[in-house]
């Protein structure tokens, strides 16, 4: 058995000093600029496997004279982030409360047939259809505790806690079972919604805007940090859970997931071409404000964690306080 000392990446900056990537230990940060040569972790992880041998070889080694993370500012683990490719109705049981919530099926159906109805179609695209994918911008990323900046436009914003896999290779065209090989590491991501600027009545036949509707500036809180895949036995058999102002709005597990990391990853290299750095987004579970009928308002405190990667503390705050 390995005697590999686990660890995490992440970008840290000690007050308003230019940010630098690091490894934590037991709580304490390691700077990883006296063993590599990247400054930032986008750059290691263009450089992924070398990088990723000489970090483990730090974290065997370091001899706890790095600093307490509590002293230093956390900021979003890749900071020049490249794409994000976001996975879309991708939990069985949150797909049969949103077709509940929003009414979507047949014309006057009953709340049990339309769960019926969803649960008939989630399973048939489980086993016969493709993931639905959409892109995100990285500018909208933030820090796991940065303020999340409510817009003047629209209204329902929503939280969708997710699971982010953040890619270590070029990939183009793999299938399923090599697919897994370019996942770098996973760290956490709450995927904002402003659920009325959805759809469009103006052009209904173009169905949602996801643009306009996701990729408001903070909408994408990320990290605290990277956690390399090696300390991830099982990315299909993580907790989620999401606490607004304390009370629980979201507990599921990976596994509800209809498709996967390695599925997800291998539908979009079929189309595209996933670079280092990119990072995956793979669905919410149940629980979300469209299902509880409560949306997030200024004051609002999310905490989110997902098994083994961290946790998050957001607080919400309107733009129009905003300097």
């Amino acid at each position: 058995m390995s005697n590999d000392v686990s660890f995490h990446i992440g970008t840290f900056a000690d007050g308003d000093q230019p940010p630098y990537p690091g490894i934590v230990v037991a709580g304490r940060v390691y700077d990883t600029r006296t063993v590599l040569p990247h400054t930032s972790t986008a750059a290691m992880l263009r450089d992924w496997e070398p990088a990723l041998r000489s970090l483990q070889d730090m974290a065997n080694t370091v001899t706890g004279d790095g600093r307490p993370v509590e002293e230093l500012r956390v900021l979003a683990p890749v900071q020049q982030p490249g794409q994000i490719f976001a996975a879309g109705a991708n939990y069985r049981e949150h797909i049969i409360q949103i077709t509940v919530a929003h009414r979507i099926g047949t014309p006057g159906a009953s709340e049990a047939e339309l769960r019926e109805q969803a649960a008939r179609e989630t399973d048939e695209r489980a086993a016969h259809g493709d993931p639905y994918v959409w892109v995100g911008v990285p500018t909208a990323i933030s820090g796991a505790y940065d303020d999340v900046i409510l817009p003047s436009v629209g209204e329902n914003h929503d939280w969708e806690l997710e699971l982010g896999v953040i890619i270590g290779r070029r990939t183009r065209d793999v299938g399923v079972a090599e697919a897994i090989d370019s996942v770098a590491g996973y760290t956490i991501c709450n995927d904002l919604t402003t659920r009325s600027l959805v759809p469009r009545s103006d052009i209904p036949m173009m169905g949602t805007d996801w643009m306009r509707a996701k990729n408001a500036p903070t909408f994408y809180p990320t990290g605290p940090y990277l956690t390399p895949a090696k300390f991830v036995s099982d990315p299909l058999d993580l907790e989620i859970t999401l606490h607004l102002n304390g009370d629980l709005m979201q507990k599921g597990s990976t596994s509800d997931m209809l498709f996967g990391p390695a599925q997800l990853i291998s539908y979009i290299s079929r189309y595209t071409t996933l670079e280092p750095g990119d990072m995956v987004i793979t669905g919410s579970p149940a629980g979300n404000g469209s299902h509880h009928g409560r949306f997030l308002r200024a004051g609002d405190v999310m905490e989110a964690e997902i098994t083994g990667l961290g946790k998050q503390r957001t607080v919400c705050r309107s733009a129009s306080t905003q300097g």
